[in-house]
């Protein structure tokens, strides 16, 4: 049951309302913990939100004097006493929500707060997180952290485990040393708590057979193909879908996907990102209009664009040591003298340059990463970097990381409640997910390029796989499906986080450093640490 009061300023759900003859109204909240031995039968925050339900219920004319929680690991109904004292406290933490509402600022995260522990917010508020960088906050903003990348595995995975190196902003030893109650590593030294999963339940559902339908069932997604054959996905278990090239969707379906906040989105047959349908829009309008305020703001536009183009050119510098046969020693010093330049650049237009630089050096050194018999390695040629369309395999592969890439961080950036729209370094255009390509830069190299190198050398796909269209080349449908399932792989891959020590997946990595750019656009710490690895 819902109510509603005006007056009261309150808004509730109510489990279950029971009655008795004479009229009175028993408001039941159902709680699947145990119930704790505390006076009153249950902590104040469980009691006033059952002060609120009696309240709403008298004021909608009810008799209601208790009210009572089923706490169901324990199968016992504890009645709560509803007081003066209680009332008093429930509508002053209201009014203290309202308050902070109507501020212009949220406030502090709580500091090492057990409370925090199994919130369903904490991968929002990422309050440890958040409290570390603001100690930080003072000490050398524009430095970035490194951790140690190793070469790419044979499943085409590269884990980033290993000794972090202190950095010029000294975060890989400050997360050991703020926490106080993360748990110790094999040494005993303390770790930044972990309060988020490491990786996301649900999965994304992506669609490519053209002429299929996606259709509602309940509660499932069921795809039906042409050739009269069907799959279902949980709407649960789904945290986004894409649908590739001509792939119909019903109103019910699409219906069912906004209602749950489960992200659309539409790409070409080839892959290319077209755009999204999501439900309603973040409502928190105070960031975007920090982002815009920050978009007009030169000087904070290019010192963020010099952090992720720097992340870009030694990550893709970490890429040719590491995977390389024989790593030219002139490609790798150059590429530090395009980062080290980068970091000094003098306006956007600079860098655009000095990032291109990088990229001829870099893709001139790429086929020296790329293993297998000399068939392959011929049929895998790459003479630069081409696109729009892709005229050899290599480039075919490394557009549909791109695109996956691109979409992947505009259905992040929407979620956090950013315009993936309005970037920094990248400038708008019509139709362009400029914010979403400014954070794929440095991620680029350890997440698509390294999906692409391991695809070819792990044979994960072949040269028979693509198919010519005049001077342009792309996957078939076979092969397309196997390099999505190689992509998702590499999504789902834990890495150990450079600035806060602990191991999610690459997916959960690109919320995070997303939801770290929202706390600097909002003023809460001081920069944004870019991702690099070493």
């Amino acid at each position: 049951m819902w109510l509603s009061s005006e007056r009261l300023g309150i808004t509730a759900k109510i489990d279950v309302v029971e009655g008795d003859a004479s009229g009175r109204l028993l408001p039941i909240e159902y709680k699947r913990g145990h119930a704790p031995d505390v006076p009153g039968g249950a902590y104040l925050p469980e009691r006033a939100q059952l002060c609120a339900h009696v309240l709403l219920l008298r004021e909608h004319g009810y008799a209601c004097d208790e009210a009572a929680i089923y706490f169901a690991a324990s199968r016992r109904r504890v009645p709560i006493a509803i007081d003066e004292a209680l009332i008093a406290a429930t509508e002053a933490a209201a009014a203290r929500a309202r308050e902070v509402t109507r501020a212009a600022a949220i406030p502090p995260p709580l500091v090492d707060s057990p409370k925090c522990n199994g919130c369903s917010l904490v991968g929002i508020c990422l309050p440890d997180e958040t409290n570390l960088l603001r100690r930080l906050s003072g000490e050398a903003l524009d430095a970035t952290v490194e951790v140690q990348a190793p070469p790419l595995e044979a499943d085409g995975s590269a884990e980033l485990e290993g000794p972090l190196e202190v950095d010029p902003w000294g975060l890989a030893g400050a997360a050991g040393a703020e926490a106080t109650s993360g748990g110790a590593d094999e040494e005993g030294e303390a770790e930044l708590r972990r309060l988020h999963p490491a990786r996301d339940d649900r999965l994304p559902v992506y669609v490519q057979e053209q002429g299929a339908r996606v259709g509602l069932a309940g509660e499932r997604l069921v795809i039906h193909s042409r050739a009269g054959g069907q799959t279902e996905a949980r709407l649960s278990n789904t945290s986004q879908v894409a649908l590739l090239g001509n792939v119909q969707i019903s109103t019910q379906a699409m219906r069912a996907l906004l209602e749950r906040g489960i992200p659309l989105c539409f790409m070409t047959y080839g892959g290319y990102y077209v755009g999204r349908a999501t439900g309603i829009e973040s409502r928190n309008v105070e960031l975007r209009v920090a982002q815009h305020r920050a978009a007009a703001d030169e000087a904070f536009c290019l010192s963020f664009a010099r952090g992720v183009v720097v992340s870009k050119i030694k990550n893709a510098r970490t890429m040719l040591r590491r995977n390389h046969a024989a790593p030219e020693v002139s490609a790798l010093s150059e590429l530090d003298q395009l980062a080290r330049k980068a970091s000094e650049a003098a306006s956007l237009a600079s860098l655009l340059g000095l990032e291109g630089t990088a990229a001829r050096v870099y893709f001139g050194a790429f086929p020296g990463m790329l293993k297998g018999t000399d068939e392959v390695k011929g049929a895998f040629d790459l003479e630069g970097r081409n696109r729009r369309p892709p005229r050899d395999p290599v480039n075919a592969l490394l557009s549909l990381a791109y695109a996956l890439l691109a979409k992947e961080l505009a259905v992040t950036l929407g979620t956090v409640g950013l315009d993936p729209l309005l970037g920094f370094y990248h400038q708008p255009r019509f139709g362009r997910p400029a914010l979403a390509l400014d954070l794929m830069e440095e991620f680029r190299p350890i997440v698509a390029d390294s999906v692409v190198v391991a695809a070819i050398n792990n044979g994960v796909v072949a040269p028979d796989d693509f198919q010519r269209f005049g001077g342009a080349v792309a996957l078939r449908a076979a092969g397309r499906k196997k390099f999505l399932q190689a992509y998702e792989r590499r999504m789902d891959q834990l890495v150990t986080h450079p600035v806060f020590g602990y191991r999610i997946s690459y997916r959960r990595v690109l919320e995070v450093q997303a939801r770290l750019l929202a706390r600097v656009l909002l003023g809460e710490v001081g920069a944004y640490p870019s991702f690099r690895t070493r």
